[in-house]
């Protein structure tokens, strides 16, 4: 699918200089039309970062177009820029690019401190997948690899100041790229593929050895100073060790299954599911507690009893302990099934979007339909039926709900139920191509 050149560049105008740099050149991509441009939560998080930037609906709604009628030529990939040329409708070219910022060399030291401690991490790299606990303890670490809002800096020929639609264009394509290697988006962060797995090879072999060197002055036996000796002294001690960093997975509490006759009443299997689900929420916890400006998070409500019983059943407990969550809920076996599949798109708002119908007051509605207005060409745009927060395709078994937070979630009628299709979209052309596919599949 691609094509990887070495070449140098100069970091500030992509011009040659003497470091070297890798560059990945993708052919063009075919037409996207009747799909999303991204199905990974991580290429759908680079198209919000995109969505949430740019100021003018309109070039969002030209370069979705542009992208879906596969005017977006190769597109190359270096550090800190991605570059494409992207042609009119009258086939005019222009070059464009987009510009995210490359990660301190600091930074790459601690990512790949934390990768080679946690080996997860680097299988699943390989497998071209990028976990979401990779960016949680990434961002723990202070390296924020997904771009946030303001990160993709736009530059084109066409002199557009804001995102113009040649280079929205190039960012819907770049998610498509997205979704199939996350190594692209390393790459623009700083670090190609074989660089990156050079450096993790080399470190991996370093701590061996310091490893092997610390195993042996172990082996010596006690060193140092007597406490009580430096203590009257009046020597000066050293500053405490750093915290320890975190394990690369929640523990695993020990098995209850033993000879003895349990305590009547007591399901010894869920009793067990629930002490390891508790070590992994205490892990999320935890992780959450080590990042990167977690003292400034809002504080989120509590679960209620229904919404933890769908994150257990999540969670696949087993049928007799599903069946005791569907009870608890008051949903049924079905009802829970549903809830858990929703859940799976998108927790605790997903949930919220299948069960809560509210009528969108007028500014909110006002913003819903200039959205959908600006997602279509008038030739293009499907027949909708409003009702409540929930738009219906006319004629189809598909259809777009609007949550409180702006976001557009798919859905479609399966054996006459509403069921959730996929994560939510900022886009609702995004976000009904989802539907339209997953009735495909």
């Amino acid at each position: 699918m691609s094509d990887i050149h070495d070449e140098t560049y100069d970091d500030a105008d992509g011009t040659r200089a003497g470091a070297q740099s890798e560059e990945r050149t993708f052919a063009a991509l075919p037409p996207a039309h009747g799909r999303g441009f991204a199905q990974s939560w991580w290429g759908q998080a680079w198209l919000k970062a995109l969505e949430d930037t740019a100021l003018d609906l309109q070039q969002l709604k030209a370069g979705r177009r542009l992208a879906r009628a596969g005017a977006v030529g190769a597109v190359s990939v270096r550090p800190g820029r991605i570059t494409a040329v992207v042609k009119d409708r009258d086939g005019t070219p222009h070059r464009s690019d987009v510009l995210l910022q490359e990660l301190s060399p600091e930074a790459w030291d601690r990512f790949l401190e934390m990768a080679i401690e946690r080996a997860g991490h680097i299988a699943a790299l390989l497998d071209r997948d990028m976990p979401p606990h990779l960016v949680e303890d990434s961002a723990a670490a202070g390296i924020e690899l997904l771009p946030g809002i303001g990160d993709l800096e736009p530059e084109c020929d066409c002199e557009a100041w804001d995102h113009c639609g040649h280079t929205a264009a190039l960012c819907y394509q770049v998610a498509r790229l997205l979704d199939e290697d996350p190594f692209v988006l390393l790459l623009m962060r700083g670090r190609g593929e074989r660089m990156l797995l050079d450096e993790l090879q080399a470190r991996s072999a370093s701590t061996a050895e310091a490893q092997e060197v610390r195993e042996g002055a172990q082996e010596a036996g006690p060193g140092g100073v007597d406490a009580a000796e430096a203590y009257a002294d009046g020597a000066i001690l050293p500053p405490l060790p750093a915290l320890p960093s975190l394990p690369a997975e929640p523990g695993v509490p020990p098995t209850l299954d033993t000879e003895a006759e349990p305590s009547p009443g007591l399901d010894v299997a869920a009793v067990e599911f629930l002490a390891a689900q508790a070590a992994v929420e205490a892990y999320r916890i935890l992780t959450d507690a080590l990042s990167s400006g977690h003292e400034r998070s809002p504080v989120g409500d509590e679960l209620t009893v229904e919404e933890d019983a769908v994150r257990l059943a999540a969670a696949r407990p087993g049928l007799a302990v599903e069946a005791r969550l569907a009870a608890a809920s008051e949903r049924g076996r079905e009802g829970l099934d549903l809830a858990v599949q929703a859940w799976g798109y998108g927790g605790r708002a997903a949930l919220h979007v299948l069960e809560e119908t509210w009528t969108p007051e007028d500014e909110t509605l006002a913003r819903a339909r200039a959205a959908l207005d600006a997602a279509w060409d008038e030739d293009e745009r499907p027949q909708l039926r409003a009702s409540h927060n929930r738009w219906t395709v006319v004629g189809t078994d598909v259809q777009l709900r609007h949550g409180r937070d702006g976001r557009w979630w798919p859905y479609r009628k399966e054996h006459g139920r509403w069921t959730p299709a996929g994560p939510a979209a900022q886009d609702p052309a995004t976000a009904l191509a989802v539907a339209v596919a997953d009735g495909d599949e």
